[in-house]
C-alpha cells in the first residue's frame, strides 16, 4: 500500500488516504475545529514510525500514529488559530515551526514535546490562506518554512521577517 495524501477539512477532520486504490484508509477526528494543515512527520519517518501531524483553529498540533488509529503528542501554547507548520530540515526533522493566527511563530522540540521559542515581531496573522472563487484554487499567502537554522514567516500585515534558530534574532 502507497499512502500518498493526507486531507484535513472543516469538519474537523484529518483523513489518510491511499490514492493507488482511491481509498481513505484512516480518519482522525481529535480536533474541535476546522483542521488547516496536515503533513507526515519527518521526525517520526526517520525513526521508522509513520505519523500524522495536523494543527488547527482549535490551537492545537496533535499527532497520530495512523497505523494504530492513536493520538501520540498534543502541543499547545498559541493563543489562535494555528495556519502552517514546517518541520526542521536539519536533525531529521526533530524541530517544528508553527505560525499562527497570534502573530507568532513557535519553534517546538519534537523529541521532547516542548516549545523552544516564540518568535515575536509581526502585526498581523501569520501564514494564512486565501480561497480564490475565480479558479477555485487555494493561494498561500504567507510562507512558514525553514532552510538550514533560518525560519522564513510571512504575515497579513504585508511582511516577510527571517529568523536565526540558533540566536533566536530576526535578520534586518
Amino acid at each position: 500500500m502507497i499512502i500518498d495524501s493526507l486531507s484535513g477539512s472543516k469538519d474537523n477532520t484529518v483523513r489518510v488516504w491511499d490514492v493507488d486504490n482511491n481509498k481513505q484508509i484512516q480518519s482522525f477526528d481529535g480536533h474541535s475545529s476546522s483542521v488547516h494543515c496536515v503533513k507526515f512527520s519527518s521526525y517520526h519517518y526517520h525513526n521508522h514510525r509513520q505519523n500524522v501531524i495536523c494543527s488547527s483553529s482549535d490551537k492545537a498540533i496533535r499527532f497520530w500514529d495512523f497505523k494504530h488509529n492513536k493520538r501520540l503528542q498534543i502541543f499547545n501554547g498559541h493563543t489562535g488559530a494555528i495556519y502552517g507548520i514546517e518541520f526542521s530540515q536539519f536533525n531529521g526533522g526533530r524541530y517544528l515551526c508553527s505560525g499562527s493566527y497570534d502573530k507568532t511563530i513557535r519553534l517546538w522540540d519534537v523529541e521532547t514535546s516542548k516549545s523552544l521559542h516564540v518568535f515575536n515581531g509581526h502585526k498581523r496573522a501569520i501564514c494564512n490562506n486565501k480561497n480564490d472563487n475565480n479558479n477555485n484554487k487555494m493561494n498561500n499567502i504567507g510562507v512558514i518554512g525553514g532552510n538550514g537554522y533560518t525560519i522564513c514567516s510571512g504575515s497579513w500585515d504585508k511582511t516577510i521577517r527571517i529568523w536565526d534558530i540558533e540566536t533566536t534574532k530576526q535578520f534586518n
